[in-house]
């Protein structure tokens, strides 16, 4: 009798990895029929240039396809060849990458085809060991120049193929877990059909941005439906599951249009970031960061021309690169949202001092007058805040006369050893700018000529 039963769950046992073996194949069998004849024309699959593909998985991260074509053609009539890109000024490379965002991105894959030039004579290895040693390139990343440019059965597991395959086979596990894509990446090993390792892998990619979509998956369309788990069981919007990421951290700044005098005038005040950290080695507008308990009141309060803010970022002009600016208007208030920090900021303008070039004072008796000079700035700041914000709300505002006590910088790559000059409106056609920073700057030249 126990035998009996021993025996009969053997053959269950057998049946059910028949079966998952079954699905495996004829999933793959369906997804490559499907994606032979809907397959999308995309510029990186012209041929299997491993650099084509690499510079393309690099740009599609965390970006959609219809966003990454024309930065996609452009990089690639600039910069047509490793060699290329390794030699390129690195502000040409991310004056190039301008708009995609995640610049590191860009940095990262010219460290790494410079390490093909150097290491590797200038062709990219041929072993996923080897390419995953280069700069910037993960797990998935060294998947897919694998099996699509050399056709080694090489996992490409990202978010989309978790996704697909969780739903497909309703596996259950976190897929913000690392332990899971790792079973995932085994598990996508076991189903790769035999010499067709870059076309299954793409098929999975096609899926996951066409087909089987996080929030709305078209389940009556997909070419694997009928075997689906979640499908039938109707738990296709519950799985994937995933944790929540943790909030990003909201950070209060203040940003300065600062209009430039005499032989600078028509041009506005940037600075350049330090060549580490955060958005490394591109162009801004000068900006601290208010870490103070009351910059929440600060920011939320009406009208928006708010004389501390002004004279902090006066005196952190001043202190930094020791020009004398005022700001007189608030301009906008915008947002932007990193991976981890949430910025949100307040642009004024700013007119300069023009008696006094503080660059060529020397002498102490100098230096006291510039120190009162300060002073008296950061005290015409807060008058032309506090008169733009009667002008604003036909309501006296008293001045405030005590100094501004905000925590300026925690974040020394932001706050220090910047380079800064002055540009007019043809710069911008070769300095390098994150997204905030350009969609102002582009709006103030744009409001200029009206």
């Amino acid at each position: 009798m126990n035998t009996n039963a021993s025996t009969q769950g053997m053959v269950v046992h057998y049946m059910t990895i028949l079966n998952i073996e079954q699905k495996k194949e004829k999933y793959g069998l369906d997804l490559l029929e499907w994606y032979f004849q809907i397959q999308r024309d995309l510029p990186w699959r012209k041929n299997h240039d491993p650099y084509r593909i690499w510079v393309s998985e690099i740009m599609l991260q965390q970006t959609r396809v219809d966003t990454v074509i024309p930065y996609y053609n452009t990089f690639m009539e600039k910069f047509p060849t490793i060699r290329a890109l390794a030699e390129a000024p690195e502000d040409e490379v991310l004056k190039c990458w301008e708009g995609l965002g995640y610049y590191s991105r860009a940095r990262n894959l010219q460290a790494g085809a410079r390490m093909v030039i150097e290491q590797y004579n200038g062709q990219v290895p041929t072993t996923v060991e080897e390419v995953a040693k280069l700069k910037g390139v993960g797990p998935y990343t060294s998947g897919a120049i694998m099996s699509i440019a050399y056709n080694e059965s090489v996992p490409a597991v990202d978010g989309n193929v978790m996704r697909v395959l969780s739903r497909f086979f309703l596996l259950e596990d976190d897929i913000a877990k690392a332990s899971t894509r790792t079973n995932i990446e085994k598990l996508v090993l076991t189903m790769i059909p035999e010499g067709k390792a870059r076309y299954f892998n793409q098929a999975l990619m096609e899926l996951g941005a066409l087909i089987c979509s996080p929030k709305s998956p078209s389940c009556l369309i997909c070419p694997v439906m009928e075997h689906c788990e979640s499908r039938i069981q109707g738990r296709e919007l519950e799985i994937p599951y995933k944790t929540k990421a943790k909030k990003a951290r909201v950070e209060y700044r203040v940003a300065v249009i600062v209009e430039g005098t005499g032989s600078d005038e028509g041009k506005i005040l940037i600075r350049q970031r330090p060549n580490e950290g955060l958005l490394a080695g591109m162009w801004e507008l000068p900006h601290i960061l208010i870490d103070d308990s009351n910059a929440i009141s600060l920011f939320e309060a009406e009208p928006k021309e708010q004389p501390e803010l002004g004279a902090a970022i006066s005196s952190f002009v001043y202190n930094e690169q020791k020009l004398l600016v005022r700001p007189y208007q608030w301009y906008s208030d915008e947002e932007h949202i990193f991976s981890h920090i949430r910025w949100k900021m307040r642009f004024y303008k700013a007119d300069m001092d023009e008696n006094l070039e503080v660059a060529h004072l020397n002498e102490q008796t100098e230096a006291v007058q510039v120190d009162s000079k300060v002073a008296q700035l950061e005290k015409d700041s807060e008058a032309a805040l506090v008169d733009s914000e009667n002008r604003v709300s036909d309501q006296l505002v008293a001045e405030r006369s005590e100094s501004y006590n905000s925590k300026v910088g925690s974040d020394t790559a932001t706050d220090k050893g910047s380079q800064y000059r002055f540009i007019n409106e043809a710069d911008m056609n070769t300095l390098p700018f994150p997204n905030l920073f350009l969609k102002v700057i582009q709006q103030y030249w744009k409001k200029k000529e009206e």
